[in-house]
């Protein structure tokens, strides 16, 4: 039996059918859950599932994984609230819509393209498995903090035209992310004695924050001041018209690409892949100007994009035994302990298993498009209650996903302390995602190079072609969209010189 028919014949279990469907079911209600990532609902399911055979223990952290990739979008569309750290970039836009009546349309729209970025991984998974998992090996110190570089040039893209301000705030996330142990000594910086900070900021804690509290925050100071934001009180159309479905195929095509290539990379998941493929797709889009304020295009390249990841990253832990997330690094030491070998050896081995495995993540992603699809209309019922009760609602949803991620107070404390300065940003106008940006990048920007340096010193950087190609697209990233304004804003004064002023 080929090793196609012999890892699908696999899945006809009916164990793995019922595995699947509750992996579904608590993955859809992790993402809604704002600070509740898959991560952590991997690592707790991964107890319970180690009693299982292999392969149904996988359907359901694997069903898990995907589905959290849907469920995450509700709360960062309807009440910018990142469920999970991978929709950051959904708020972008996302959010947006949902302020200008177009809530179920930017539901159904996340929905179909996150359900095609998937499969656009799970493609990359058993095509192109081992060549890729070979190309993620070539990333040394030197291309990670290249990749990182080109990751920070995202500034510009999510800084909403406020450069400077965005910029400001970008350097602030690249300070907060220095606090914690010294990447190549140990030694803690910045902690001012608390043990909790010890591993950085926790990130959980940030995001919900900045994104969340701050955003109840600032609805209530508006509401004092007598300009109360408009509550979200109808989800208008639930299906894109033609034109906008026409307007989803080429940011949705950037996304998948994006996310395909970025979750190869080792440590690089659905959260930078996200902001990346947002500011590629409004570089490219013929009405970039609406990014940032409610575009299409902006809620369906970040969410092809990660859940494109997926299967990369499925790909690096299977291949090379390196986890591409933390939610794979999860899943290597649950297969580690059911004598399942992650590596090279493994496509010799067991080559059923990937197939077995992309069969688990395709029936997954049907199943978690079919419940957002279904159950979209149900959270309407969650517009209903009243503003100070819905904001009551948010804030517990958002204290207790904290707490949960490691039982801390401590997180809790922070997460407020990061909602005032969410804030603050917003009052003043600053936007908060190049800070979020600079606080995911700054400390692998500055392990990397700091390690590159130690190895092979500067000129490391000049024989490195993988890495001299990213700092050239980078440096391009920055500096094509200021020519462009010239050459654009030369060419109107040049037709305006022409056209002959009209007499009397």
């Amino acid at each position: 039996m080929s090793p196609v028919a012999e890892g699908l014949g696999a899945l006809a279990d009916p164990t793995i059918a019922l595995c699947l469907l509750i992996g579904v079911l608590l993955g859809t209600l992790v993402g809604a859950v704002p600070g509740v990532t898959a991560t952590m609902a991997v690592a707790l399911a991964a107890g319970f599932t180690l009693t299982l055979d292999p392969l149904p223990g996988l359907a359901v952290l694997l069903a898990i994984y995907v589905a959290a990739q849907f469920g995450d979008r509700v709360p960062s569309i309807l009440i910018n609230t990142p469920g999970t750290p991978a929709s950051i970039a959904t708020t972008f836009d996302g959010y947006p819509m949902a302020r200008a009546g177009r809530a179920g349309v930017a539901l159904t729209a996340s929905a179909l393209v996150s359900a095609i970025g998937a499969l656009v991984g799970i493609l990359i998974l058993v095509l192109l498995a081992q060549p890729l998992a070979s190309f993620a090996l070539e990333f040394g110190p030197v291309e990670m903090f290249c990749l990182v570089v080109f990751g920070l040039t995202m500034m510009i893209g999510v800084s909403s035209g406020r450069l400077v301000k965005g910029l400001a705030a970008g350097a602030f996330g690249l300070l907060l992310g220095s606090i914690g142990r010294d990447p190549i000594t140990g030694d803690q910086r910045f902690t001012f004695g608390f043990d909790e900070l010890a591993s950085g900021i926790p990130f959980i804690a940030a995001i919900v924050g900045l994104f969340g509290i701050a955003e109840v925050a600032n609805q209530m100071v508006s509401a004092r001041r007598g300009a109360p934001a408009e509550p979200i009180t109808q989800m208008g159309r639930w299906w894109p018209d033609r034109a906008e479905a026409r307007r989803l195929a080429r940011p949705t095509a950037i996304g998948s690409a994006v996310g395909s290539v970025v979750g190869v990379v080792p440590a690089a998941g659905g959260d930078i892949a996200g902001v990346i493929a947002w500011d590629q797709a409004r570089r490219t889009s013929k009405l970039p100007e609406e990014f940032g304020k409610g575009s299409i295009e902006g809620v369906a390249a970040p969410d092809s994009a990660s859940t494109a990841t997926m299967g990369g990253s499925l790909t690096t832990t299977l291949a090379v035994g390196v986890p591409g997330d933390s939610v794979m690094a999860v899943m290597l030491g649950s297969m580690i302990v059911w004598g399942l070998q992650p590596g090279p050896a493994l496509f010799v081995t067991r080559p059923d298993l990937v197939y077995s495995l992309a069969g688990i993540m395709t029936a997954a992603t049907v199943l978690a498009l079919a419940l957002s699809l279904v159950r979209m209309r149900g959270v309407v019922k969650l517009l209903a209650l009243p503003q100070r009760y819905l904001a009551v609602v948010i804030v517990t949803f958002c204290m207790v996903g904290t707490f949960a991620v490691q039982n801390s107070v401590f997180d809790v404390a922070l997460m407020w302390i990061f909602g005032g300065i969410g804030l603050l940003l917003r009052r003043f106008g600053f936007p908060p995602g190049p800070l979020v940006l600079g606080l995911i990048l700054g400390p692998l920007a500055e392990s990397n190079l700091r390690r590159a340096l130690l190895i092979d010193g500067p000129g490391a950087f000049f024989s490195s072609p993988i890495g001299m190609t990213l700092l050239v697209v980078s440096l391009l990233a920055v500096t094509l969209p200021s020519l462009r304004s010239l050459v654009k804003g030369r060419r109107q004064r040049e037709l305006d010189e022409r056209t002959p002023t009209p007499v009397g």
